[in-house]
C-alpha cells in the first residue's frame, strides 16, 4: 500500500494582524494555565483581539502578520492554539525567534515575507508553496523577498 503524497501547496483566506502581536494576545495567560488540551486551547486563539475568533476561523485559513509576530512567552501554547484553531500557516514580516522555533517544532509552517501586510487584505485568498516557501495571491503577484533563517 502506498501513502498519498501530502500537498505542498496550502491555500486559504487570510486573517491580517498588525505588528507586535504577542503571545498574551494570541492566548492570554489565564487560558494557558487551564488546560494542556490543544483543542481546548484553540477556543482561546486570538482572544486578545477577538474572543469569538474560534467561531469564525475556517480550517485552512492563513495568518498574515506584521513585524515581530509571537513575541512574549516562550511556551508552545501560542502556536498550538493557532494550529488547532484550523490555521494552516503563518506568513509574517518577521517573527519573535522563540515563536518561530516553536511553530516548526509543532508542525505549523511559518514564513517570513517582508512587506506582506501591504500586499494582502483581510480575507484575501493566498497560497503558500511549502517546497520553495513562496506565497502567491489569488489575483496578483506578490513582491517577495523571502528571508532565510
Amino acid at each position: 500500500m502506498s501513502l498519498a503524497t501530502p500537498s505542498t501547496i496550502i491555500r486559504g483566506r487570510t486573517w491580517v494582524w498588525p505588528d507586535d502581536v504577542n503571545t498574551d494576545i494570541i492566548i492570554p495567560f489565564r487560558f494557558k494555565a487551564r488546560t494542556n488540551d490543544p483543542v481546548e486551547m484553540a477556543k482561546y486563539a486570538m482572544y486578545g483581539f477577538d474572543p469569538e475568533f474560534y467561531k469564525k476561523v475556517r480550517p485552512g485559513d492563513l495568518f498574515v502578520a506584521g513585524r515581530n509576530f509571537g513575541g512574549g512567552s516562550s511556551r508552545e501554547q501560542a502556536p498550538v492554539a493557532i494550529k488547532y484553531s484550523g490555521v494552516a500557516a503563518v506568513v509574517a514580516e518577521s517573527f519573535a525567534r522563540i515563536f518561530y522555533r516553536n511553530s516548526f517544532a509543532i508542525g505549523l509552517p511559518a514564513l517570513e515575507v517582508p512587506g506582506i501586510t501591504k500586499q494582502v487584505k483581510q480575507f484575501d485568498e493566498i497560497s503558500v508553496n511549502l517546497q520553495d516557501w513562496s506565497p502567491r495571491h489569488k489575483h496578483h503577484k506578490l513582491k517577495t523577498q523571502i528571508q532565510a533563517r
